[in-house]
């Protein structure tokens, strides 16, 4: 099992999809290489397979293709259930259930991060471990 186990935000894993040599992209790569274990929820799947196709004069993917590739994340993540949060808890009410998922990992399943990009998230850095793929990578790429 690895040692340092993190909630991906999707912001991460649509930039480390896409752009494979990012910081992101070699999240992913520690993701794949079982250097980290990587936490996600229902709700963050369920986030990736709603915004993939709005994407998708990005990367092409049918519907099945995206059905896949979230399949394929769920499998290799651990899929936990988000701690029922109030909605004030995070300054933007869509990113409640994101901060549960984190919530659910620290208390049961020893997670060290949320690595997103997303600012209102990391306004809350003071009092949940909450970082950017950047300082998650200055402080671990070397796994």
């Amino acid at each position: 099992m690895a040692s340092i186990q993190v909630v991906l935000d999707t912001n991460v894993i649509f930039s480390g999809m896409a752009y494979t040599s990012s910081v992101p992209g070699k999240i992913m790569q520690a993701w794949r290489s079982g250097h980290i274990e990587v936490f996600l929820s229902d709700y963050i799947l369920d986030e990736v397979r709603r915004v993939l196709p709005r994407l998708r004069h990005r990367h092409g993917l049918s519907d099945a293709e995206v059905d896949d590739l979230v399949d394929i994340l769920s499998f290799l993540a651990e899929v936990i259930e988000p701690e029922d949060l109030p909605g004030e808890s995070a300054r933007d009410m869509n990113d409640t259930p994101m901060l549960g998922t984190l919530v659910t990992g620290i208390r049961h399943h020893c997670v060290n991060y949320l690595i997103t990009d997303d600012k209102d998230l990391l306004a809350l850095a003071d009092s949940y471990p909450v970082i950017t793929p950047s300082e998650f990578w200055s402080r671990h790429g070397g796994l």
